[in-house]
Parts: C-alpha cells; sequence; structure tokens
C-alpha cells in the first residue's frame, strides 16, 4: 500500500470578520504615524521614521494577520507575521499600542487621538 502525502497548500478559511477587524487596527495604527496597507488577509504596518534590519527591510515593519486561537476557544486575534499573539480583535486599541510598541513608534504623553 503506497502513502501519498497532502500537497494542499490552500490557505486557512478566512474568517467573516477578521477583514473588518483589520480595518479597525489599520485605523488605530494611523494614530501612531504609522503607514498601512490593508489586504485582504494582512495589515502591513509600517514605521516610516525608524529604520528596519537591512538593506531589504529599510523601514521597521510587520504583517499583522486576524484568525482565531485554538487555545483561546477558537476567538478572533491578531496575529504578528512571526506568528505570536498580539491580542483579542475585539481589543483595537491594546493591540494598537503593542503594534506601535514593537515598531518603535513615538509615544505622547497622552493617549493618541481617537
Amino acid at each position: 500500500m503506497t502513502t501519498v502525502e497532502s500537497t494542499d497548500t490552500r490557505p486557512e478559511p478566512e474568517h467573516p470578520d477578521a477583514y473588518a477587524r483589520l480595518g479597525a487596527l489599520m485605523s488605530r495604527l494611523h494614530a501612531y504615524g504609522l503607514e498601512t496597507v490593508l489586504q485582504r488577509r494582512k495589515l502591513i504596518a509600517v514605521n516610516p521614521k525608524a529604520p528596519g534590519c537591512c538593506d531589504d527591510v529599510p523601514r521597521r515593519a510587520d504583517t499583522i494577520t486576524c484568525k482565531p486561537r485554538p487555545d483561546d476557544g477558537d476567538r478572533l486575534w491578531f496575529w504578528t507575521s512571526w506568528g505570536e499573539p498580539i491580542a483579542e480583535a475585539n481589543h483595537i486599541v491594546d493591540a494598537a499600542l503593542t503594534v506601535a510598541t514593537t515598531l518603535g513608534a513615538p509615544m505622547s504623553q497622552g493617549r493618541p487621538d481617537e
């Protein structure tokens, strides 16, 4: 008997609320002076004022996704490009602060404007 491995490389199904949550996060990140690019399954956040690691990455950036977290009852969470959880997807302010801090965005004395 021969075993055939699956070569199915289709992405996991998209959660119906993921795009809207990424859009809300995008809006909040602008308050920190970050530039963003919203795509169907991800949000690219860039700090235009912070140098990147190398010639291939000239600015500090991360690609954020929004998908269920199995160990939290499959609730939606934001995730970094390296697979680390950021915050639950309905905690937009917390997620934005975490992303902005990670990307070295300047923090003012008070909160960013709503």
